[in-house]
């Protein structure tokens, strides 16, 4: 995983004009996150093959980030 780009409201409100968040509001967190990934994106020098991430490793990374509570998994 090159990052985690958390879900912002910003989000459903760019797509509700049908503009992307870096158009709707471009100084917004929400698209500094989307700039950092395409900074990352476009410096990788890893050019491996991704293997998918386990159900647990999911959840892992949910609750870390907190997406989901702990109780929930």
């Amino acid at each position: 995983m090159i990052a985690f780009i958390p879900r912002d409201n910003i989000v459903q409100q760019a797509e509700f004009y049908s503009q992307t968040v870096i158009e709707y509001a471009p100084d917004c967190e929400q698209a500094q996150n989307y700039r950092h990934l395409a900074k990352a994106i476009d410096q990788n020098t890893n050019f491996v093959i991704p293997k998918p991430l386990s159900n647990q490793q999911l959840e892992t990374l949910w609750i870390k980030w907190g997406v989901v509570s702990a109780e929930c998994c």
